[in-house]
């Protein structure tokens, strides 16, 4: 066949990620019903753990509703929080430089949101451990052509090739331009780590991947059909991988398995071999290229430094 599938007999890891993909349910609650004037109430209060729950509902809604700006009465919708709940956490996060307004009436994360989830990225994994991971999957796959695909973190919902293991191979004796490297394997709707990728993603921004066209030097077996593209995430949820039959290069076929920190997808290990050589994925492939994907995912775990444990 020509589209990705996915192995059967694997043992499933838990269906749905930590990160979800549906979107969060809070927008559907109802709003809590104000206080009369004069009275405290929850919604109201600046203190406690009630409050930093709040303000932490109010940043996460920007992220999950998607878009660039929003009002203070759409996001109090989506959160279920009052509206002057809102308005008061949007005012004090402009002082403190999280929120920004950019309209009357409009407001969008600053970038200083940006600059925190770098420094909680810092330290997390070298480019010596990724290389090690890498040649050991290429070794246990008898020469298999190893990828670390990571989240573009300034292009969109897209993904970019930081290391790889290939040997002596030279890319393009084996069929692969610059433009198959930053072109097709960017996208994350073509191939088995893009598709990996994507499957972890929130809704709104599978959405957005789903609107963009397949790219033109794509492989026969791409996904063309959207609904068959997001019916492929649920098996790479409950699997663990996902398996990629010509999608990205005619020729080529391929295993992906997700790395995540903390709950939240950063990126794939994919591993790449010619059809004529892997013209299915065998059991011994699909382990060594999730193994490659959990010990990475272990390096990027949040853990205490050696000398604070």
């Amino acid at each position: 066949m020509g589209h990705s599938t996915t192995a059967t007999g694997a043992q499933a890891p838990a269906a749905a990620p930590a990160t979800g993909v549906a979107p969060r349910t809070a927008g559907h609650s109802k709003k809590a019903p104000q206080a009369p004037k004069g009275t405290s109430s929850a919604g109201s209060r600046a203190s406690g753990s009630g409050h930093a729950e709040r303000v932490f509902l109010v940043q996460t809604a920007f992220a999950e509703l998607g878009g660039s700006a929003h009002g203070p009465g759409e996001i109090a919708e989506f959160t279920g929080l009052d509206d002057s709940v809102v308005y008061r956490i949007l005012q004090s996060g402009i002082y403190q430089r999280i929120f920004e307004r950019v309209d009357r009436g409009l407001y969008r994360l600053r970038t200083s949101a940006a600059q925190l989830a770098f420094t909680a990225l810092d330290h997390r994994l070298d480019g010596g451990v990724s290389q090690t991971v890498l040649r050991d999957l290429r070794r246990a796959t008898d020469g298999g052509l190893a990828f670390l695909y990571m989240v573009a973190p300034f292009s969109g919902a897209q993904r970019q090739c930081v290391d790889m293991a290939v040997g002596d191979s030279d890319l393009a004796e084996l069929g692969m331009t610059p433009r198959d490297v930053l072109s097709v394997t960017r996208s994350l709707r073509t191939g088995a780590s893009g598709r990996t990728i994507l499957a972890y993603l929130p809704e709104v921004l599978q959405q957005r991947v789903l609107a963009e066209p397949v790219p033109d030097q794509a492989g026969p077996g791409v996904y063309r059909d959207n609904e068959a593209l997001l019916d492929s995430f649920a098996e790479v949820r409950d699997l663990g991988y996902a398996l990629g039959y010509e999608e990205c290069m005619a020729g080529w076929n391929s295993c992906a398995a997700p790395i995540m920190w903390d709950g939240s997808i950063m990126g794939a290990v994919l591993l790449l071999k010619l059809k004529s050589v892997m013209p299915a994925a065998p059991e011994g492939v699909i382990e060594a290229t999730k193994e490659a994907a959990a010990e990475l995912s272990r390096y990027g775990a949040a853990r205490p430094d050696a000398d604070q444990a």
